[in-house]
């Protein structure tokens, strides 16, 4: 049993086991201390120092966020000496940050913003910087604006210990003091795999998504155009909180009608191609189990895990699997099967990809995701960003009425939305691999192992007497462990998924800034709900999908599958590696 301590706080008694801080105190009673730096998710560093408080017998204030609470402790967290050394540190900071609020990319959720009001820090002098820092916005999927920073490394944290890229870091000192990749490297320069997780943990407008609301307002404005959408599984659930929703809101059957109403002329499901997926993918391992091909064989859905391995363990990349992934499938085959059935020329389709993800505006820019001489997919919005045009439309999406996916590319399975969730896809090949090795159905069809917000998870499937083992990774961090394990030979799984983002998609870079796992967990359990609640729940189920194949290609891993549906991929050398 662990120790209880209690201190006094604000003149109240608080317990609390030993070990926490007393910013956990405070939080614990009710007391919500500002903090800049400190985030839920990461490892605290007290840069910031606008969570001081006074101690009793303490001759300075301390940063409550690093001082562990001790019992008979007397702390004050709201006395004129506190209230003002925050609003004084505040100040500090404003005194180097641009006044730009109404156009920032932030503006409404900037912490910086909420905090100025909060804190009450009116007073202080403006510095304009003589030569500002030049925008960083060299990289496909992310833009970095120095002038914003406001040093918390909050960026730097995430991208090094949680995803072990490394991609940026501080450099040089005092007010010249920037964060960026080393040695003046701009971003497509460095070791940047575009995840976006140090946009999801910026508290400012320093990092941000390349915006590419415009292209789409302009390819809709043009009569010439043929524009269609296709929403990702994580972004059904997630939208609802850019608009004001309860955190994990399905918003599914409002977002066809919300996106015609937009102008869009078809509305797609990636679930569909999800399923697809599977089907390729599950036969792509039947076949390197069955025929001794390079094992564990990898995913390759997530396009931020692709870059981090081409990036850092080339000598692996013929294990990943060859699938694209659905967003690039989906691109595919709506300019050349869905082009076909409906007497449209290609060359006037724009694919549009509503995504909770910044690295698949890197992934549909890669030279090798083309079709028919089009690119598979014109535009990738984030999140973020379809909010800001359904929010510009002045759509209700909650007065908007249900409305269905259009077909032949809207039918999906449950096996397809759990793509969302960390876990998702192995559950998914699992529940398809079994029944193409079998010939049965799994028995237990909700593969718990491999669900959860834990590190590594993973589980042994029986298939016909062959135990196969798999591995379920989420977080770059947690992909190098099992890349290292593979790499000295002590790890013999068959099957492994790897997502980029903690949470997997749910967690994505172009998701709705929000306060972490928590949040991840509400959006995961939303699009385990959806699955648990749908007829077919299997990816080989789906009867679009073999229609499909019956129509058009064949079967899987079949010629016209290999042309349109896979990829290859190869070693990426960058500057800061």
């Amino acid at each position: 049993m662990s120790e209880t301590i209690t201190l006094t706080l604000d003149g109240r008694s608080v317990s609390l086991p030993a070990g926490m801080t007393i910013l956990d105190a405070a939080r614990r009673a009710g007391i919500d201390i500002p903090t800049l730096c400190h985030h839920p998710d990461l490892s605290v560093r007290a840069n910031c120092r606008l969570c001081v408080v006074e101690v009793e017998g303490r001759r300075t204030l301390v940063a409550s966020c690093d001082t562990e609470a001790a019992d008979g402790m007397v702390v004050r967290t709201n006395t004129p000496l506190v209230r003002k050394a925050r609003q004084d540190n505040l100040g500090l900071i404003l005194s180097d940050h641009p006044m730009e609020c109404p156009t920032c990319v932030r503006n409404q959720t900037c912490e910086l913003q909420e905090l100025t009001y909060r804190v009450g820090a009116t007073s202080f002098a403006p510095a304009e910087r003589e030569v500002p820092w030049p925008l960083d916005s060299s990289g496909p999927s992310i833009v970095r604006d120095p002038n914003k920073c406001v040093l918390c490394r909050r960026c730097v944290e995430v991208c090094h210990e949680i995803q072990t890229v490394g991609a940026i870091g501080p450099a040089r000192r005092g007010f010249e003091t920037v964060i960026g990749p080393s040695h003046g490297y701009s971003l497509a320069q460095s070791s940047c795999v575009n995840c976006g997780q140090c946009i999801n943990r910026c508290p400012v407008g320093a990092l941000y998504e390349q915006d590419d609301t415009a292209k789409v307002w302009a390819a809709l404005a043009d009569p010439e155009k043929v524009v269609v959408a296709q929403i990702a599984p994580a972004t059904r659930v997630s939208i609802g909180e850019e608009l004001g929703f309860p955190v994990g809101t399905n918003l599914e059957s409002k977002l066809p009608a919300a996106l015609r109403s937009l102008g869009f002329h078809a509305v797609f499901d990636a679930v569909f191609t999800a399923d697809l997926t599977i089907m390729e993918e599950g036969s792509e391992l039947v076949e390197r189990l069955t025929q001794g091909g390079k094992l564990p064989m990898m995913t390759s859905c997530c396009p931020g895990w692709v870059s981090f391995a081409e990036t850092f363990y080339p000598e692996f990349l013929d294990r990943l699997s060859s699938c694209k992934s659905p967003q690039q499938m989906l691109g595919a085959l709506a300019k050349t099967f869905y082009a076909q059935e409906a007497g449209i020329d290609p060359a006037r389709m724009v694919v549009v990809s509503l995504m909770p993800c910044t690295a698949k505006k890197a992934e549909a820019q890669r030279p090798e995701m083309r079709s028919g001489g089009h690119r598979d997919v014109d535009v990738v919005l984030t999140t973020r960003e379809l909010g800001r045009m359904l929010r510009q439309a002045g759509l209700r999406l909650d007065q908007l009425p249900d409305e269905p996916f259009d077909d032949p590319l809207g039918l999906g399975t449950g096996a397809g939305v759990i793509f969302g969730a960390t876990g998702g896809v192995m559950e998914a090949a699992l529940r398809t691999a079994h029944r193409l090795v079998t010939g049965r159905e799994l028995d237990a069809i909700d593969v718990q192992p491999v669900r959860g917000l834990e590190g590594v998870r993973t589980a042994t499937v029986d298939l016909d007497g062959t135990p196969v083992k798999v591995a379920v990774a989420h977080g770059l961090g947690q992909a190098r462990a099992l890349m290292e394990q593979i790499q000295a030979g002590t790890a013999d799984y068959h099957f492994i998924e790897v997502m980029a983002c903690p949470g997997g998609c749910v967690g994505g870079g172009g998701q709705p800034i929000c306060a972490g796992q928590a949040d991840y967990a509400r959006r995961a359990a939303a699009i385990y709900a959806q699955d648990q609640g749908m007829e077919r729940r299997r990816s080989h189920e789906n009867p679009a999908v073999l229609e499909l194949y019956s129509r058009f290609l064949a079967y899987p891993l079949g010629e016209r599958s290999h042309q349109l549906l896979h990829t290859h991929y190869q070693p990426r050398v960058v500057a800061t590696v």
